[in-house]
């Protein structure tokens, strides 16, 4: 563990305290305090909070919604005071990106402490200016001596499981902000546009769980409005716009932010939708992930965007982001003897073995959307993952894994460790090729853990193609546990920057920590 102590700073917290203050001083272009704004009606409000994603030692980007057309203006310093600060113009948000904006921001200071803020100004009339929205993060150290420290988790609201007014909303959040770590991975289901909120639902136990509820999660998401207003739904939550203030994301997505299940191509079978073509819904859902959510690789040409990615933090741990979902075959009993296209597809395995080769981490942590050798089936005949339940030699997605974990033994690329979560508990595999009907790999573990707030499940079963052990798990034993019912759970990593130590505790809301495991650097089969 590091020595940067769990409990943050005073100027850290007081800092979130900031998005109250309309009378301080922002320094951006002399139009714009000519006049006093704030005494003028109409002007742009952000009430939606801020976000930070993919901050690197020197980068990050930022995220604001207005509530009518506006020029984003940020401004970054050292200090709350906001002395000597720096501004950066951003872009004009209007209906074209739903009135949300982001503005990249370069050359920041290496292993630092930002302070921000958001100003959105009147793009008619600079004088009237919203009151300004502070936030702040950490950037990736230069070196590996203040270490790094992150969390993970995945699954927000899902299964029905809404915004609960009477148990405080998304309280976890609250929970992990104060464990004040340099970022959060979410592992994908940021949203379940296919999941309808009902205002109350009876639990086995009588209890009544009561959902705030909004136009767009009275049915499946399906336009384009529909699609963002799920996403806006999240936002709503007091306890996650403090969490973003505080907390950059590394955000990556999985089935849920189109519908359940869905591979490209496919052409459903569900009463409930009247735009049949996925490839249409997911185009429409792409859309509003990448207004709503601060991702580098979504802001260039058409051509060139891509949800998988590398985020480099510091010397001692690169972020493979990948991307599950949009390039995968058909799911299928998974059977194939030659699947090229498996869950990747060709190209972006390429693009990993690549990457993975080329790092220079300590450590190098793949985010899976999935899990590797946990059987997730979908329908009586089809798998939705990896795993499809035979025990023997790899076959249909498998290959495309089992191609990955050779190279990785072949090239002697160490310090890999795979993180999801996706299946509704927490737990911890070891996979080891003694174990294993394919051998040709090097001992590696993979951790799970969520939901944030969603419903729990019942374990799913391995599959011993890559020779899992489970470890450990905590998992309901019937589907569709409410959070109201058993705690959420979500991951942390921990990477000391004297040893190289890597830690891993799976954590359930509530402050207990459920199973730690202790990684050393630069070493295979522990």
């Amino acid at each position: 563990m590091s020595d940067r102590s769990l409990i943050p700073a005073p100027g850290r917290r007081t800092v979130l305290r900031g998005s109250l203050l309309a009378s301080a001083a922002i320094a951006v272009p002399a139009a714009v305090t000519a006049a006093p704004a704030f005494a003028l009606s109409g002007r742009p409000s952000a009430t939606w909070g801020v976000q930070v994603g993919d901050v690197t030692a020197s980068s990050a980007l930022v995220w604001v919604r207005s509530d009518r057309p506006a020029r984003m203006v940020v401004e970054t310093s050292a200090t709350e005071s906001f002395r000597r600060a720096r501004t950066w113009h951003g872009p004009l948000v209007d209906a074209r990106t739903d009135f949300t904006g982001t503005t990249p921001l370069y050359g920041l200071p290496a292993g630092e402490q930002v302070h921000y803020r958001v100003t959105l100004v009147d793009p008619h009339d600079p004088r009237r200016t919203g009151r300004p929205v502070h936030g702040t993060f950490r950037t990736a150290p230069a070196t590996r001596r203040d270490g790094v420290r992150f969390l993970w988790s995945g699954d927000i609201a899902g299964q029905g499981w809404g915004i609960n007014p009477d148990i405080g909303g998304y309280r976890v959040y609250d929970e992990m902000r104060r464990l004040d770590p340099d970022f959060f991975l979410c592992s994908g289901d940021n949203i379940y546009a296919d999941g309808v909120l009902e205002p109350r639902v009876t639990l086995p136990d009588g209890r009544v769980w009561r959902n705030i509820t909004t136009p767009e999660k009275s049915k499946v998401a399906e336009t384009l409005d529909e699609y963002r207003g799920n996403f806006r739904y999240n936002l709503l939550d007091d306890h996650l716009r403090a969490f973003n203030a505080q907390v950059p994301s590394v955000v990556q997505w999985d089935d849920h932010e189109v519908r359940n299940n869905w591979y490209p191509g496919q052409i459903l079978d569900d009463a409930r939708y009247t735009e049949k073509d996925v490839d249409v819904l997911a185009a429409r859902s792409m859309r509003a992930f990448r207004e709503y959510f601060p991702v580098p690789t979504l802001l260039g040409a058409p051509q060139e965007r891509r949800m998988h990615r590398v985020v480099r933090h510091g010397p001692l741990l690169d972020v493979f982001v990948l991307d599950m979902r949009t390039f995968r075959n058909a799911n299928s009993p998974g059977r194939q003897s030659d699947d090229t296209t498996g869950i990747l597809g060709a190209e972006q395995l390429s693009w990993l073995k690549r990457e993975l080769s080329r790092s220079r981490a300590t450590w190098k942590v793949i985010a899976a959307d999935m899990p590797l050798g946990l059987v997730v089936p979908d329908g009586a005949t089809d798998f939705e993952a990896v795993a499809q339940g035979d025990p023997g030699a790899p076959l249909g997605r498998e290959l495309q894994i089992a191609e990955l974990l050779r190279h990785i033994k072949h090239r002697r690329i160490t310090g890999t460790v795979w993180l999801t979560a996706d299946v509704h508990y927490t737990s911890a595999q070891h996979y080891a090729p003694e174990r294993a009907a394919f051998k040709d790999f090097a001992p590696f573990w993979e951790f799970v853990s969520g939901p944030l707030a969603a419903g729990g499940f019942p374990a799913n079963a391995l599959d011993g193609t890559f020779g899992p052990d489970r470890v450990f798990v905590r998992a309901p034993d019937r589907a569709n546990v409410s959070p109201m019912e058993q705690p959420q759970f979500f991951g942390e990593v921990d990477i000391d920057g004297g040893s190289g130590e890597l830690t891993v505790r799976l954590r359930a809301q509530g402050g207990t920590v459920l199973f730690t495991k202790v990684l050393q650097p630069g070493r295979t089969g522990q």
